[in-house]
């Protein structure tokens, strides 16, 4: 929009630029093309804007996508932009971005995320959508530049931060260009910067618990000017040794680790961050078609010769009828990344169902349960030739993940879980639709 057509549309809505919201309008319509060229790069079905005020680059990213939702926090902007905009491709939800379930928007498949953001809201915005579960493909912001060199600092400079590692982790940032205050109404004091996040691939660093790899970044970087080893109650022995394998000094402080650096040493710290997805030399009990037990192999032997084996499934509610599934690791060697039943395992050799099942609620979501036998599904392909008992029980959590094992899990609506299966059914473990289906009844 120009800078008339927003004064205007301002003067008509007699509204004045709330700075409580950060509502600075971009008014250079080449910049806002730009800005969309860079957060969608080629024509995608669907895409999210947050914060759009009055469509300024909501018009261009329109150009490139078929769909777009907007989030839209005061709601009368909401509802101008409801008025002006096409109902059939366009959707305005008036929400807060910082608090907004993103859930249902999982159906849609990874998507691309724009936004100018308020800087005020920038940093809880960005841990409400870029984590390790979340539809978001690639993530283009406007935010202030103090906040854009924070996100793509490297080690040793002064901008180098908690905040950096934490995003780094997933995320490769790019810093694209700077906005200077003159593109904007009201003309803010600040400049802008354009950047640019889009996930790591899959296996950059080894698998790390989530909220631990936080934790310890956070505490390093509590008191920058302090070592690490007095901040982190690490043991002086190990951190002697892992300071030496990696030939840093035992007075390293927190901006010194790289993003790998600082993903080793939570791994160092955290028993759980060393577990491996799966054991090759794992033994199972083999069956023939009758589920009876023919012979005992290892695990690698039994997927790569595709014989008949044996797995316990858990659906695990909360008291709100929710279902916890996990989305699992990339680590892992069959269904990587895909969203799966609550937890899942294989029978070891002359294993019960129902006592692998308990173990495996143990070992992956560190949790015992009360299991009740929902349903049995024959050993087929969709199943990985497995006979499968499913089980369900009730928890809150909170859940201990391993991150080999798992990358993140959520409790959905089992009616947001149905929409999503049939949408796009290929983002779950191949045996997760059988096994949902016998909730049906």
């Amino acid at each position: 929009m120009r800078l008339s057509e927003i004064r205007t549309a301002l003067d008509i809505l007699s509204l004045l630029p709330a700075k409580s919201l950060g509502q600075n309008f971009l008014h250079d319509i080449n910049l806002a093309r730009t800005i969309a060229r860079s957060a969608i790069p080629e024509a995608v079905p669907f895409a999210v804007e947050i914060g759009p005020g009055l469509g300024s680059l909501t018009i261009p990213l329109l150009e490139r996508c078929d769909k777009l939702l907007l989030l839209e926090k005061d709601a009368r902007l909401a509802k101008w932009l409801t008025e002006h905009l096409p109902a059939d491709r366009v959707e305005v939800i008036c929400a807060d971005a910082i608090r907004f379930d993103w859930k249902p928007l999982l159906q849609h498949g990874p998507f691309p995320l724009a936004g100018n953001l308020p800087y005020y809201a920038t940093s809880p915005i960005l841990r409400n959508f870029l984590v390790p579960s979340s539809p978001v493909a690639r993530a283009t912001f406007v935010v202030q530049d103090e906040f854009a060199m924070r996100l793509a600092a490297n080690p040793g400079h002064a901008d180098y931060s908690a905040l950096t590692v934490r995003i780094q982790r997933l995320w490769s940032v790019r810093r694209e260009r700077l906005l200077p205050p003159s593109v904007f109404y009201p003309t803010p004091g600040v400049t802008s910067s354009l950047v640019t996040l889009e996930h790591r691939p899959p296996r950059t660093f080894p698998p790390v618990r989530g909220t631990f790899f936080d934790e310890i970044v956070q505490r390093g970087f509590g008191q920058r000017r302090k070592q690490l080893r007095s901040l982190l109650g690490i043991a002086p022995a190990t951190w002697a040794l892992w300071c030496g394998k990696h030939g840093l000094p035992v007075t390293t402080r927190a901006e010194n680790l790289s993003v790998a650096l600082w993903v080793d040493l939570a791994r160092t710290m955290d028993a759980l961050g060393n577990s491996e997805a799966q054991l090759g030399e794992e033994i199972f009990d083999v069956v023939d078609k009758n589920n009876h037990v023919m012979a005992r192999e290892p695990r690698d032997f039994v997927h790569a010769n595709n014989l008949l084996h044996r797995a316990a499934h858990i659906l695990v509610f909360n008291e709100q009828g929710e279902v916890l599934l996990q989305k699992r690791s990339a680590w892992k060697d069959r269904a990587p990344l895909l969203w799966d039943s609550s937890a899942a395992g294989h029978l070891n050799t002359g294993e019960t169902y129902i006592a692998a099942a308990q173990r495996e609620a143990e070992e992956e979501l560190g949790v015992t349960l009360t299991l009740h036998p929902l349903g049995k599904l024959p050993a087929s392909s969709t199943t990985g030739h497995e006979f499968v008992e499913v089980f369900t029980a009730k928890h809150e959590g909170p859940f201990t993940l391993p991150p080999a094992e798992i990358e993140a899990a959520k409790f959905f609506q089992p009616f947001l879980i149905d929409a999503w299966l049939k949408q796009r059914p290929q983002d779950f473990a191949p045996a997760f639709p059988e096994v949902w289906n016998l909730t049906k009844g």
